[in-house]
């Protein structure tokens, strides 16, 4: 097997509708700029509220791609 790298970012979907279609915004925007997409990994659900009520869901998310050295240069 070849080694590879990969590098991790860190991004918030927010919908409103759920939180896991927050979480799939965030990597489906993601996959329009990054090619090799990997992993996706929730590391915080939040809500925002107004007038008392649940307006946002909000995923954070952090997503590995392989890294391309003669891509990133």
């Amino acid at each position: 097997m070849d080694e590879h790298t990969y590098k991790v970012i860190e991004l918030v979907g927010s919908s409103p509708e759920s939180w896991e279609r927050a979480a799939a915004s965030a990597v489906e925007a993601a996959g329009e700029h990054i090619k090799d997409l990997r992993i996706g990994e929730v590391t915080d659900l939040d809500m925002q509220i107004a007038d008392g009520k649940v307006v946002a869901y909000r995923a954070k998310v952090k997503v590995s791609f392989r890294y391309h050295p003669e891509i990133h240069e």
